[in-house]
């Protein structure tokens, strides 16, 4: 398998990677056995993604990776997968920047919301090659300072003007609306996400992948009134103000993918798949900040390689 990842992937010395939060099957194999052994971790995360990011790292050694995941990854499975992933890393010989970092104010924990009006925590991991002493220094806390001075309000990424047919039916309005009342007075936290675009400060839900069922966590305010809703829910003049969704060009802007107001490109499959793709994407500006951090430390590990090259060849 070792040789067919040779073969297959071409030579890189950045590795970026996300994979989904899947449970590791630790039976039958102790963590000391485990990293005791050639290829431990092979016995732990067989037969998840994981375990092929793993298996690309082992066979190519990059000298730095990026891998990104929700942030629930940390507590997923008691705490267990988190785990296994990092002696995994560790034992294929590298540094996690932050490891140690386990607590409410983790660097390795990082909010979309310091860049677009989108709350969206991931957690990031950036490993350097122990044996290229690349890693000192490195924290992901510097992230602060490629925050920008003055985030993209909610307004900026929405168009003036969309199709008719991303306002909500009335029947999904009454469920969404019915349903969340319900839930409210259960005290359960469910409820539509309505966001005011007029409001500068105003941030955004995280858009999920699901986003194209009914586009519940982030809702655009058309004027809706709440005290007219509540006495006459069918009331004409407010029902013509219901609240519609994110079309999917607003979905690439508030995922970095496009400037506000801008169309640099088209999207060239149907809304439903658009919405899935956006909702499993990354916030664009937040990994070009984390490759800016890493900037002089891959120059460095490039020039390492170049030098080895040369006197591997004379």
């Amino acid at each position: 398998a070792y040789t067919h990842i040779d073969n297959s992937i071409p030579d890189h010395d950045v590795l970026l990677a996300g994979f989904p939060c899947q449970p590791f099957s630790l039976a039958g194999v102790s963590k000391k056995n485990s990293l005791g052994r050639k290829h431990g971790f092979e016995c732990d995360t067989q037969g998840t993604l994981f375990f092929d990011v793993a298996r690309i790292i082992m066979a190519k050694k990059p000298a730095v990776f990026v891998l990104e995941n929700v942030k629930n990854l940390k507590s997923h499975d008691k705490g267990k997968t988190f785990r296994v992933i990092m002696d995994t890393l560790n034992e294929l010989g590298y540094d996690v920047a932050d490891a140690d970092s386990m607590g409410s104010d983790d660097p390795k924990i990082i909010d979309g919301k310091h860049f677009l009006p989108q709350h969206r925590e991931r957690i990031v991991l950036v490993g350097f090659r122990r044996d290229l002493k690349l890693a000192e220094g490195f924290t992901l806390r510097d992230i602060a300072k490629e925050f920008p001075e003055r985030r993209p309000a909610l307004k900026d990424l929405l168009d003036t003007e969309v199709n008719d047919k991303y306002i909500l039916t009335p029947k999904l309005w009454d469920y969404l609306y019915k349903y969340a009342k319900k839930h409210k007075e259960k005290g359960n936290g469910f409820g539509f996400g309505l966001v005011n675009s007029l409001d500068k400060t105003t941030c955004c839900r995280t858009l999920s992948a699901r986003y194209h069922k009914d586009g519940s966590e982030i809702l655009i305010d058309r004027g809706w009134d709440m005290s007219v809703g509540e006495k006459e829910f069918n009331d004409p003049e407010n029902m013509a103000r219901r609240p519609r969704r994110l079309t999917p060009r607003e979905c690439a802007r508030l995922m970095g993918f496009e400037k506000p107001g801008k169309e640099t490109f088209r999207i060239p499959v149907s809304d439903t798949q658009a919405y899935r793709q956006f909702g499993n994407s990354v916030i664009v500006p937040v990994f070009a900040a984390v490759a800016r951090l890493l900037d002089s430390r891959i120059a460095r590990a490039v020039e390492i390689r170049k030098s080895k090259k040369l006197s591997n060849a004379s």
